[in-house]
């Protein structure tokens, strides 16, 4: 097991459900090593062997889901997850999509430092150099020359809801519309930096549900 999970199983003070969460994301980070340019069928089989519910990844990359009850704390699994890929593999690009406006402004205080249930609290490499948090309200307003946009670790919380709405009428939403600073969308900067074939940088799209409902 790789060293980082107990320290940020300790750090974070994980329940058992969230450990065992991080445990199973090392060993399959283990079996299937991140990667440019995956064999998807092959990663396919070589996670099933081990965790045979797993049987499809329904999308064109390696793809996860982890169902906890209900309480068990998935936005600290979020955190647990970000941390792990980052000390363990050298993550630096995250994207978090909340499905409504309410789950959407929880997860952006969560990730905040300095509040009441910060993510990362504990964990000694982020305490100094936080994620960098770009939402779907302040990713044009980011100024490239600080550094804030593509230094570091970067957590990209977006609310599907939104982009959704945007949509209604034709329209583009905003997130796919030229910015001017970047010289194309934020939506395709993203994508440059986090889908496959580039530099390996999403090894897995992990979803986490509640038991019985997403």
């Amino acid at each position: 097991m790789n060293r980082n999970v107990n320290s940020i199983a300790g750090r974070l003070s994980l329940r058992p459900p969230q450990r065992r969460s991080v445990e199973i994301l090392d060993r399959i980070t283990e079996i299937a090593p991140p990667g440019k340019e995956p064999d998807i069928n092959a990663v396919l089989e070589i996670i099933r062997s081990e965790f045979p519910t797993v049987t499809d990844f329904e999308r064109e990359f390696p793809s996860l889901c982890f169902a906890l009850a209900t309480g068990v704390g998935k936005t600290r699994l979020m955190g647990a997850f970000i941390s792990y890929l980052h000390l363990a593999h050298g993550i630096n690009n995250f994207f978090v999509l909340a499905p409504n406006l309410t789950i959407y402004n929880k997860l952006i205080a969560d990730f905040t430092p300095n509040t009441p249930k910060y993510v990362f609290r504990g964990i000694a490499e982020f305490a100094t150099n936080a994620p960098a948090i770009i939402t779907g309200d302040n990713y044009d307003q980011r100024d490239p020359a600080s550094g804030s946009l593509f230094g570091g670790v970067r957590v990209n919380i977006f609310n599907i809801s939104k982009i959704n709405s945007e949509v209604r009428g034709g329209k583009s939403p905003r997130i796919k519309r030229l910015s001017e600073y970047i010289g194309e969308s934020y939506f395709d900067y993203l994508a440059g930096l986090i889908l496959p074939n580039n530099d390996g940088h999403l090894v897995k799209r992990v979803k986490l549900r509640n038991r019985g409902g997403t």
